[in-house]
């Protein structure tokens, strides 16, 4: 018989379980209450991409419902080659960008008036393009690769749901005007389907603040972001391909036509917005896709996501939640977080007004905010679940207080954490959206009622839905 050689540390793990096994009933957890994962699954490294074709977009793809297109991390293996221009920011510097950016949601969605400032939103074809995470507006992003003008040229572009203009650098353009991106700068020139909107055109008229007037009869836009990056051109039209069979075609595409970039866009070609206004992808292809879009981020920087575009046209197997609109920022897409749980159990001591504000559900956004009273309660709780486990702790990282050394261990055990939506709309975590680089993946916000964001380590590996009365999870859809 061969004999079997346990180390010591694996003995330590083995009787560890152990006792968190025999103990969970009288301890009060349930099963479903843990998560025992390895710690080279927590980390984000590799060279190569371990899942080319998502399942659904797949899936989508066979019923004839759909044309798939990759998302993938913007720096991993999965990412087109051409967005890997260069070294994504550090982690630290990666938080620091994020919480300008949170800070600015905030404040725009915070004269909203808490729950007064938010209603319940009005309620085909698809096309799925593959979805990347990368590092742009500061931040943690996600990068798609479609085709602009006749003949197609391929764009590497940033996803964000929380803005409405989409744009790309275009020549004639140097630095330090625009920043340095690898693929080609787009050319209006050498496209036979391009177009200036005129300054009296509907679509210029609608950019209201996102308009900067006219210049030789053209319609200029800028808009600036969170962190203070911003983009100036002349607001254009052409076609938009969204797959490589063209079978996925946006005839006159409204975009900005960008001549002057400035902050952190870290040579990305450009962004493509799916906020909820006219000039938004989201918007402009309701025609042929129904207003409703999905994406799924992925895991980690290995594998790859989607962006789904009029799919699933069913949100059968989604948890629901309503639609909420903020009167003053009706770009958001907006729902009402009412609890969290961890380890199978509510968090107490969090009345449900803390939650009024309601919560931003953002791509953009990498750390989830809270507002204060939820997020101490969530810590001490999550705290207290980790003490049994006998982690040791690790020094804060900038804004992330909640962290742990597990340089010493293959395998980890986590209390289950999962946040309750309005309708009962349940979303659990997997590992990847309950840590961040070692660290509890939450933060608090402004006050108690200002607007919760539900940030993107949260919805890595989950199917997330949205269409003109609802927003749905799935998790491990990719």
């Amino acid at each position: 018989m061969a004999s079997l050689f346990v180390s010591p540390g694996q003995q330590h793990r083995v009787l560890l379980l152990s006792w968190f096994l025999c103990a969970a009933g009288a301890l009060g957890l349930g099963v479903g209450s843990y998560l025992t994962v390895s710690t080279a699954s927590l980390m984000a490294s590799g060279t190569t991409c371990d899942d080319p074709a998502p399942a659904i977009g797949l899936r989508q793809l066979i019923n004839g419902t759909s044309a798939v297109l990759q998302l993938a991390h913007r720096h991993g293996p999965c990412a087109p080659s051409r967005s890997s221009v260069q070294p994504g920011p550090s982690f630290a510097e990666v938080l620091r960008a994020d919480q300008r950016r949170a800070e600015y949601i905030q404040k725009r969605v915070s004269g909203g008036g808490g729950a007064r400032g938010l209603q319940l939103a009005a309620g085909s074809r698809s096309a799925t393009v593959p979805a990347t995470m990368g590092y742009s507006i500061g931040t943690l992003q996600y990068v798609v690769t479609v085709s602009l003008g006749t003949p197609g040229v391929p764009q590497t572009v940033e996803l964000d749901t929380g803005s409405d203009v989409s744009w790309v650098q275009c020549r004639p353009c140097a630095p330090p005007a625009c920043y340095s991106q690898k693929d080609p700068l787009f050319d209006p020139a050498g496209s036979s389907t391009y177009s200036a909107v005129p300054c009296a055109a509907d679509a210029c008229l609608e950019l209201r603040i996102l308009g900067q007037g006219c210049s030789s009869s053209q319609c200029r836009y800028v808009v600036s972001y969170g962190d203070g990056s911003n983009t100036t051109g002349v607001y254009s039209t052409d076609t938009l391909t969204l797959t490589p069979d063209n079978n996925a075609v946006v005839e006159k595409f409204l975009f900005g036509c960008g001549y002057a970039q400035a902050g952190l866009f870290a040579g990305i070609d450009g962004l493509l917005a799916l906020g909820r206004q006219s000039m938004s992808l989201k918007s402009q292809a309701s025609s042929a896709y129904g207003g409703v879009f999905s994406y799924c981020l992925p895991p980690k920087e290995t594998s790859a996501g989607y962006l789904t575009l009029g799919g699933p046209s069913s949100a059968s197997g989604f948890a629901t939640t309503p639609l909420l609109t903020a009167w003053n920022v009706p770009t958001f897409y907006m729902v009402m977080l009412t609890g969290i749980s961890v380890g199978g159990q509510p968090v107490g001591g969090v009345p449900t007004s803390v939650f009024a504000g309601g919560t931003v559900v953002d791509s953009g956004t990498v750390i989830t905010r809270l507002p204060p009273t939820a997020y101490a309660a969530l810590r001490s709780t999550f705290r207290t679940a980790m003490a049994r486990y006998g982690y040791p702790s690790a020094p804060p990282s900038g804004i992330l207080d909640t962290c742990y050394d597990f340089s010493r261990y293959n395998v980890v055990t986590l209390p289950t954490v999962a946040l309750t939506f309005g309708g009962g709309a349940t979303l659990a975590l997997e590992a990847p959206g309950i840590l961040s680089s070692g660290c509890l993946a939450f933060a608090p916000n402004g006050g108690d009622g200002d607007a919760a964001i539900l940030g993107n380590v949260q919805q890595r590996s989950v199917a997330v839905r949205f269409d003109g009365s609802s927003v749905g999870f799935m998790p491990g859809a990719c």
